[in-house]
């Protein structure tokens, strides 16, 4: 790869806390030598380990940037056996946009990884995150929400990577955030994700799905930052106490591509069932009505495996190979 068009004076190295920016190269109609600029934190404590923490990715999904905004007033180096590298908003364009892909480009920061030196805006950062970033990193932490339209039960989720140890070390992890569910998934919305790069590169990464349907509360903002700070005292990175002590969580795989109910037709869904509810394969979750034929029958929407229902469609309106729903097994390390 080339090297990045992306500055920053942020030091790496330092130690002590440092809050600046990204600078991104972007041409516009109204100002040929633009910029773009992401928020960065860096907090260096006693030497140790690196975590790389992510918000934003998505930029209807605002429990992370939240989240990460608070830690960076409040993580202290001298709480520190390591490295804090805070990236808040990193889809900012659409962050502040409010929408899932970047108004710039139109593109999914979570689907061009590992991105692009010369590339679009959203290329570019994903080339940055993958060749600078990345490798500075031992830890990583991407956290997402349903957005506005998807509603998950909380859950801190990864692939089923091949290398075993590497699998082990994550939900160990993972188990250690205090999340009801720890969840292996299967990539059924394309290629190219932040996670699946880091977990390629031999990270130990985890993602988050916490909630959402474009809304969150006092519960959910607790859940991620108590979350976010169990992970890092379980890495030992963060010393200001013991971990919480982890709360039952139940490990759970969706990994057919049957798991996940994509609509057969475009119309308004109604669902049948609540999250957390167990479907057997022929169940209806739900029926979708025509805006075009009202009066028609509703098409029912079947459960094709079995499994507990783990999220599901927020927004009612639908269109045909949207996601309605996601079923979801315990599993089980072999």
């Amino acid at each position: 790869m080339s090297a990045t068009q992306i500055v920053t004076m942020i030091d790496f190295e330092k130690p002590g806390k440092q809050v600046g920016q990204l600078a991104i190269p972007q041409s516009t109609n109204t100002s040929g030598w633009a910029t773009e600029y992401l928020p960065i934190a860096v907090i260096n404590g006693a030497p140790g380990p690196t975590a790389l923490l992510f918000g934003g990715n998505h930029g209807d999904e605002y429990e992370g940037p939240v989240t990460l905004l608070n830690m960076a007033h409040t993580l202290e180096p001298d709480n520190l056996c390591g490295r804090v590298i805070i990236v808040p908003m990193l889809n900012r364009p659409a962050l502040a946009a409010g929408t899932r892909l970047s108004p710039l480009d139109g593109k999914n920061m979570n689907r061009v990884f590992p991105g692009r030196a010369d590339g679009t805006i959203t290329e570019m950062i994903a080339h940055y995150v993958t060749t600078v970033l990345f490798p500075l990193a031992d830890l990583v932490i991407d956290i997402h929400s349903g957005g506005r339209s998807a509603h998950f039960l909380p859950l801190v989720s990864m692939h089923h990577v091949p290398n075993h140890e590497q699998l082990r070390s994550m939900i160990d992890l993972a188990l250690a955030w205090g999340a009801p569910y720890v969840l292996l998934y299967r990539d059924v919305g394309g290629t190219g994700l932040l996670p699946g790069e880091a977990e390629r590169l031999g990270k130990l990464t985890l993602g988050t799905e916490m909630g959402s349907a474009a809304q969150f509360g006092v519960d959910m903002l607790s859940l991620t930052e108590r979350g976010v700070r169990n992970v890092l005292r379980q890495a030992r990175i963060l010393t200001d106490q013991t971990p919480d002590p982890p709360a039952p969580a139940k490990i759970m795989a969706a990994d057919q591509y049957d798991d996940y109910i994509m609509a057969p037709v475009s119309g308004i869904f109604e669902p049948f069932v609540e999250m957390g509810a167990w479907m057997v394969a022929g169940q209806a979750i739900g029926q979708i009505h025509s805006i075009e034929q009202p009066f028609a029958l509703p098409t029912l929407v079947y459960a094709r495996t079995d499994g507990m229902l783990i999220s599901r469609r927020a927004f009612p309106l639908v269109r045909q190979g949207d996601c309605l729903a996601t079923l979801a097994r315990p599993f089980h390390l072999p």
